[in-house]
């Protein structure tokens, strides 16, 4: 069996930048695209030379992947070495697919999208500095659909400002209704130095992130999509390959700007401008910003925390058996055959929770 390795490539360029994004994007490089493109293929290739696994995982990032020219990604896509089988996602945008640049991917061994719908209510898209429309994302669903690709994700964000229950209700049926095969939903968070972290008046309220969390899990999961990790939902085979793999401390290499890498403990990531990731390719250099190597106990720990986020769950001797028969994590976590999971009211306090373990 081949043993789990992801690779993940970061595509740096958007037509705009959401007001709560804060990930290295820029909407002035768009010149860059090409070269950009270039060295990705360029860095991969040497990679591969120098003895990269063959991939079970690919998950190309951004940034607005969908905004590039698809036979320039296919063609990055083509020098990574991928094992039989394997998942290879790409984000998308709602507005900028079509049948022809999905069955371009499909080409290149794409086999999963992840569309970035945020909501469906156009008032909420407004708010949130999103440019599509509801009918583009239906619009992109039949088009994945047509293409011919094994599954796709629907990426959900609830706590904008001025969004009501019931407008995240509506998200969720109208999404519900495309019958998608995986959803993510993740709460609003403030990221420092962005436009949405400077206007107070537009933060969530914890409370209301709770309401609407409590919400998303009973609709997603009355339509058979079960919770397999705290933000995500998915038919029983729909699961993302490719987020499990980090959830679980797998090894993976990241290619491009701004890019993470892991093996054994040791992480690094790449530099975080595509001129300057440009100009180290070019030169033969290593894009290497900075890197740090993880103690057993500190790797265990994180083990652990992440684990604790899915539906597996950790080994019960993670907590100390006093704490867990002492009741004070009553209804917030299940112990059942030598594991402890979070219960829905812990997945909203698992911070919490994973303080406790030992």
């Amino acid at each position: 069996m081949t043993a789990a390795f992801g690779v993940y490539i970061h595509v740096p360029f958007c037509s705009r930048r959401c007001d709560y994004c804060a990930f290295a994007t820029w909407t002035d490089r768009h010149h860059l695209q090409g070269v950009y493109l270039d060295a990705v293929r360029t860095e991969i290739e040497r990679a591969v030379a120098d003895g990269m696994p063959a991939a079970t995982s690919v998950f190309v990032g951004g940034g607005t992947p969908s905004l590039v020219d698809a036979q320039a990604l296919g063609a990055v896509l083509d020098a990574v070495p991928v094992a039989p089988g394997a998942e290879v996602t790409v984000e998308c945008n709602p507005e900028n697919v079509d049948e022809r640049l999905l069955g371009i991917y499909g080409d290149h061994g794409v086999d999963r999208v992840s569309f970035g719908v945020q909501s469906m209510v156009p008032s909420v898209l407004a708010a949130l500095g999103r440019v599509h429309d509801p009918a583009a994302v239906e619009r992109a669903v039949r088009a994945a659909r047509t293409a011919g690709l094994r599954t796709f994700n629907l990426d959900l964000i609830y706590g904008g400002a001025g969004e009501r229950l019931e407008d995240w209700r509506c998200t969720l049926e109208r999404a519900l209704a495309l019958d998608p095969p995986h959803v993510s939903a993740y709460a609003l968070t403030i990221e420092a130095g962005t436009p949405l972290a400077a206007d107070p008046t537009r933060h969530p309220d914890d409370d209301d992130l709770a309401d609407k969390y409590e919400l998303a899990d009973e609709l997603l999961g009355g339509a058979g999509l079960d919770n397999y990790e705290i933000s995500n939902w998915a038919r029983s085979g729909h699961e993302c390959r490719h987020n499990l793999l980090y959830w679980r401390q797998g090894d993976y290499r990241g290619f491009g700007c701004a890019a993470h890498s892991h093996r054994s403990g040791r992480r690094w990531w790449n530099v975080r401008t595509p001129d300057r990731y440009v100009e180290l390719v070019a030169a033969g250099e290593p894009t290497e910003a900075a890197r740090e190597d993880l103690d057993g106990a500190v790797r265990r720990r994180e083990g652990l925390e992440l684990a604790l986020r899915t539906r597996d769950g950790v080994p019960a001797d993670a907590f100390d058996a006093a704490l867990l028969e002492s009741g004070d994590l009553d209804g917030l976590v299940d112990v059942d055959a030598g594991r402890v999971r979070l219960t829905r009211h812990g997945r909203l306090l698992a911070n919490e929770v994973a303080l406790r373990l030992r």
